[in-house]
């Protein structure tokens, strides 16, 4: 796998994980406030996007993973 593909990993797993634990309806319901943790992912990905910059990419490439495309 490449950095890009782990960084989308991540923030996919994040994103499903912090709506498990945010959604009072979940089984695993935890609080509310965990839904501004997905709000936190989804604005990194989106200024990602703009600035292709990325923190975890960085720290990927630096442990020697692949770059992306």
């Amino acid at each position: 796998m490449t950095s890009w593909q782990i960084v989308r990993l991540f923030a996919g797993l994040f994103i499903l994980v912090s709506l498990a634990l945010g959604v009072p309806g979940s089984p695993v319901f935890v609080s509310t406030w965990w839904l501004a943790f997905t709000a936190f992912v989804g604005a990194n990905l989106l200024q990602s996007a703009l600035t292709r910059w990325c923190p975890l990419e960085i720290i990927l490439r630096k442990l020697g993973l692949q770059a992306g495309c």
